[in-house]
């Protein structure tokens, strides 16, 4: 049978170094030594290292691979890579295949190129990459062999961190530790560890390729920074959840099979709300195991989208007026006897335990709220964020009404929970209905869904990383203040459990600012988001700022999180890919403008005056319309010329300004210049001919055949 056609149960993490293949790899002392490494329990020495390298080796050369990588997560949110060779010659010119402990376990690719915020001379080139021993290896198979791909930590010559994975293993042992004392604290002695589950929702569209191509935007800047809404857009709702189409689905089984060899496990698929948008889940694991994947999610489906000739879009705002593209983002906690920490019980202890670690959240989160809206500040999301079809950037926690109902009875020392009830069809041939405790607040940014919080503000294009980071971090810091607030209580015999309830019920009154039921998008949330103190920031760059607020600062300091000058460039490097992303686009604009835009509205003007003057003999009446038209064509063009002209005197001047400066600099001068530009351009199309527009337009993009 050929393996494409194989059952998943035969090709499930075939590619991936995961326990069942180290089992089979290595002796059982090994193996375990190698666990106890895993989940932090002792360092490995050099000499198992060498039998574990060995062992990889050998396993990934058996699967096809030719070479080795450390795979890293540089502060780009994208991934690299450095390929090495197994087999080299040995001094008689014979083949040799060397993979030593020490290539494992380190390697040095040159760090001078990756964003450091200047923090790094040039010359100034070593950088380190350190095996992450918590993630599985895996092999990326190519046409002629595969590389076994090492997860990695990526670290300046003098430690810094230059990657997204270093911040996030530092917040998880964070808040793990503390959860673990937490527990201990109501006497869970048994629990040997709490580990933090993540899973993401991967929002994205996909576009013919040949047509997608002869758009520069798109190209080049993942969107259209030009284009009429097409006559059907999103108003019938036909697409959502709709019958996916041949062509789609197809492209779709293929990603899941080679996922699914890569050990990563997608639990639903489905057309989105915008035509063309599609959506993929997949499965909860440990956070840092879950970034690797979504990264591994995203490189699986840029290439079989080049495969099945179709391009594959994250930007989380690829067509004006119709439906951006986010990640919503799954968060939970879950303790080594597999109970979800936030899963409400039916048990009064139990319940108190859960309300704990939901009100450390809510404390975490009224307090630093405005470390989750850095994370997830990127040009991407300027379009994107509160255009009532994603959350809003003010940061606000809906809980439902169930649990709203609990925290206000907490004075009684209340903490059950009412029962799911049934809901009655009224149809006999249907099965009964679990009724589920709340509805789900589409417009709140954070969302407790049941047994998890859900944030919802990130972007497509993200990596996950930097908001989990942050979660992690801030409900570390809260789960710190209700461990306090307990032991202060806990004491001349006081049972945890009646200390916990005073605990919560102090926290939720701290916190409870952050809390907001109704519609995050009215103009009222927004006045009463203001006099709670959740607005702080109004303008992405302000956004980005928030990180180096002191009270932030100190909190990812002392918890160990990040270093003082890797929030200075941390900062600094999201400033500049935000203008950097912006700049990119006014320049392709200001190019589609002369190489296509205004030639064409040339064309239609010598058609349309060719075409008055050929038929001047005859009388077809009052022609003013038809010399108005001709008239507006060419006050349009006219307009269009200042307005490029405008654009680039204005790009002219950010060559000299620092990152900040240009943000601000794009954000108040060039973006609403080429808002307008956009939408003369989108007047434009709307009369010259199809077959003289030069770029392929909405009806058609938004279009793909079976």
């Amino acid at each position: 049978m050929p393996q494409e056609f194989k059952n998943v149960h035969e090709i499930f993490g075939s590619l991936v170094f995961n326990k069942r293949a180290m089992k089979e790899k290595l002796n059982p002392d090994i193996y375990e030594q190698l666990i106890e490494a895993m989940e932090g329990r002792q360092r490995l020495s050099p000499a198992a290292a060498d039998i574990i390298a060995n062992a990889m080796k050998d396993w990934a050369i058996s699967k096809g691979a030719t070479h080795w990588a450390h795979w890293f997560q540089p502060q780009t949110e994208s991934t690299a890579e450095k390929h090495q060779a197994f087999t080299m010659s040995d001094g008689e010119g014979n083949p040799i295949e060397i993979f030593r402990g020490k290539n494992l376990s380190q390697g040095e690719p040159d760090a001078s190129s990756f964003p450091s915020a200047g923090s790094r001379s040039t010359f100034e080139a070593r950088g380190y990459s350190a095996w992450d021993i918590s993630s599985p290896a895996f092999i990326i198979k190519s046409n002629k062999g595969g590389t076994l791909c090492i997860p990695s930590v990526f670290l300046s010559f003098d430690g810094t961190s230059l990657d997204l994975k270093t911040p996030l293993l530092r917040a998880l042992d964070a808040i793990e530790s503390r959860a673990l004392k937490l527990l201990r604290t109501f006497g869970q002695r048994g629990v040997k560890y709490v580990k933090m589950t993540v899973g993401a929702e991967q929002e994205y569209f996909l576009l013919d390729r040949p047509r997608a191509q002869l758009r520069p935007d798109i190209r080049f800047c993942g969107r259209t920074l030009i284009g009429a809404q097409p006559a059907k857009d999103q108003k019938q709702d036909h697409h959502y959840f709709g019958a996916i189409s041949s062509r789609v689905l197809t492209y779709m089984e293929d990603v899941e099979r080679d996922l699914a060899r890569l050990g990563v496990s997608i639990l639903a698929r489905h057309n989105e709300v915008a035509r063309c948008q599609f959506e993929f889940a997949h499965l909860f694991s440990d956070a840092n195991t879950a970034c690797d994947q979504n990264q591994i999610l995203m490189e699986v489906m840029r290439k079989l989208a080049r495969q099945h000739n179709l391009r594959l879009l994250f930007h989380e705002k690829p067509f004006n007026g119709m439906n951006g593209s986010g990640k919503h983002t799954n968060i939970s906690l879950v303790d080594s006897e597999g109970r979800n920490l936030l899963k409400p019980s039916t048990t009064h202890r139990r319940n108190v335990i859960f309300l704990t670690f939901l009100s450390a959240a809510i404390l975490g989160v009224s307090k630093y709220h405005s470390l989750l809206q850095f994370s997830i500040a990127n040009h991407g999301n300027l379009f994107r964020l509160g255009g009532h079809e994603a959350p809003p950037s003010i940061i606000s926690m809906y809980l439902g009404a169930s649990l709203t109902d609990l925290l206000r009875r907490l004075d009684d020392h209340d903490a059950s929970l009412p029962a799911s009830g049934i809901m009655d069809t009224g149809l006999t041939k249907l099965p009964s209905i679990i009724q589920f405790d709340s509805d789900r607040n589409r417009t709140s940014p954070i969302a407790f869904t049941g047994d998890k919080f859900e944030f919802r503000a990130p972007g497509s294009s993200q990596s996950i990383a930097l908001p989990v980071t942050m979660f992690a971090a801030l409900w570390a810091w809260g789960i710190d203040q209700l461990i306090g607030m307990i032991e202060a209580r806990a004491v001349n015999g006081v049972d945890p459990i009646d200390a916990a309830m005073d605990a919560v019920k102090e926290a939720v009154k701290l916190g409870g600012n952050v809390l907001f039921e109704g519609d995050a998008y009215s103009k009222e949330w927004q006045d009463e988001a203001k006099r709670r103190g959740l607005i702080e920031a109004e303008t992405m760059p302000e956004k980005i700022d928030l990180l180096l607020k002191p009270e932030n600062k100190a909190m990812l300091e002392s918890l160990g999180v990040y270093k003082s000058h890797e929030l200075e460039n941390l900062h600094d490097i999201r400033m500049n890919a935000f203008a950097t992303g912006l700049e990119v686009e006014a320049a392709v604009l200001y190019d589609m403008l002369w190489e296509g835009v205004l030639p064409a509205i040339s064309k239609q003007l010598i058609l349309e005056n060719n075409s008055m003057r050929a038929f001047d003999n005859y009388d077809f009446g009052d022609t003013t319309p038809w010399k108005n038209y001709i008239n507006g064509l060419g006050g349009a063009k006219n307009s269009l010329i200042t307005d490029a002209n405008n654009l680039h005197e204005l790009k002219s001047k950010l060559s000299n300004m620092g990152a900040r400066e240009r943000a601000d600099f794009i954000i108040s001068e060039i973006i609403p210049l080429m808002n307008t530009i956009r939408s003369k351009c989108d007047a434009a199309e709307l009369t010259i001919a199809a077959d003289i527009w030069p770029y392929p337009i909405y009806r058609n993009l938004l279009s793909l055949s079976a």
